[in-house]
């Protein structure tokens, strides 16, 4: 007779998550809605959750030592291996105290020690990709889970054949799918148009030396139209600041947003990078932007996300290297005369949202979860 493999409510998640926005954000959405289903979720992280972590609804938040064994030298990759190998003996001691029915990894380094401790062990795993590109992390551990869940169709994934890959879509925080019942705001050439720019700690600064005398190219006319929120590096305001008000320009500048989802649904035009976060929740909300993304990468990973709204008619990718005061301030008018524009791009940018996301990848973590159970009773 077989046992009874139904989940018992009481069992544990471990989602392990780097501590920025981009990873915690989507790992967030997803413990918030396997808590609705009655699991108790475990937090993997690193140090840097202090900054974004306050909110996450896990019953207890552990950290984990790891390191990016990329740089640094040959004394710099051995440091980086010491301290994944530290982090791998607390995940397997983690592991063994919480006995997870299942772990998910959202990429970056930090979730390698769980979710390679997680497999040692048996314990059925998952890895999530919000972005258009693989990041390294998860291609190390893609062979060693059950599943592969990314953000769209054009992720390329090499597995072995038990690796299944399901396209999930990114999951969004709950302001966010808040922030999508709001209509794109109509407006007419002569209204006032809401221009938002941000561009988290690695991406303000440019924007802080690009948008103003891009703003002042434009006419006087259009320049009266303008109400700008901006994110500016706190080094930066008091110089921004000058330059809006010797152009006569009200605009609200703040290092940092805490209702940003808010701020994207009143807003006519986005100006920001293009991380996987700030494409799917442009998407989900339904909001037009140009999108910059961060040049450098390795994996270009920004790149591929702008390139992915971008495709659909929803954004408008300028390289950094293009983006001159003079090529936004052309661009900024055109969008400013002519409203149509934008309000089409707000439509195409809505079909590319995916607000189901994190009931699709919470349906796979506890479809992989139920697979460990079934493997478990049929040994019986």
């Amino acid at each position: 007779m077989k046992a009874d493999v139904r989940q018992p409510r009481t069992k544990s998640i471990l989602i392990a998550a780097g501590g920025t926005g981009g990873h915690l954000f989507p790992a967030q959405a997803l413990a918030i809605e396997l808590g609705k289903r009655g699991w108790r979720i475990e937090l993997a992280t690193d140090h840097r959750v202090s900054g974004y972590g306050q909110e996450f609804p896990a019953a207890d938040v552990h950290l984990i030592k790891s390191a990016t064994p990329s740089g640094g030298g040959p004394l710099g990759k051995i440091g980086a291996a010491f301290k994944l190998g530290l982090g791998t003996l607390a995940a397997t001691r983690l592991i063994r105290r919480v006995k997870p029915a299942a772990a998910i990894g959202f990429g970056g380094y930090p979730t390698v020690p769980p979710i390679l401790a997680a497999s040692w062990l048996g314990v059925p795993c998952l890895v999530h990709d919000a972005n258009a590109v693989l990041g390294r992390a998860n291609k190390f551990l893609v062979a060693r889970v059950q599943a592969v869940a990314t953000s769209s169709s054009q992720v390329k994934v090499s597995t072995g054949a038990a690796t299944q890959i399901i396209e999930t879509g990114n999951p969004v925080r709950p302001a966010v799918i808040e922030a999508a019942s709001t209509p794109y705001p109509p407006r007419h050439a002569t209204d006032p148009f809401r221009l938002l720019v941000f561009g988290g700690s690695q991406g303000a600064r440019v924007f802080s030396e690009l948008v103003p005398p891009a703003l002042e190219k434009l006419s006087a006319e259009q320049r009266a139209r303008l109400q700008i929120t901006q994110q500016c590096r706190e080094e930066d305001l008091p110089g921004v600041r000058a330059k809006y008000d010797a152009l006569g320009l009200k605009a609200e500048l703040a290092p940092f947003f805490r209702d940003l989802p808010a701020r994207i649904a009143q807003s006519h035009l986005v100006i920001a990078r293009s991380g996987a976060g700030t494409v799917s929740e442009l998407g989900v909300i339904g909001r037009p932007a140009i999108l910059v993304p961060l040049p450098g990468a390795i994996d270009q990973d920004q790149r591929a996300n702008a390139k992915a709204i971008a495709d659909v008619g929803g954004a408008f990718l300028i390289d950094q290297k293009e983006l001159t005061p003079e090529r936004l301030a052309k661009e900024l008018s055109n969008f400013i005369d002519r409203p149509e524009l934008l309000a089409e791009a707000a439509r195409k940018a809505k079909s590319f949202g995916r607000p189901d996301a994190v009931q699709r990848l919470a349906d796979l973590v506890e479809a992989v979860a139920a697979r460990g159970v079934n493997a478990k009773a049929s040994q019986m």
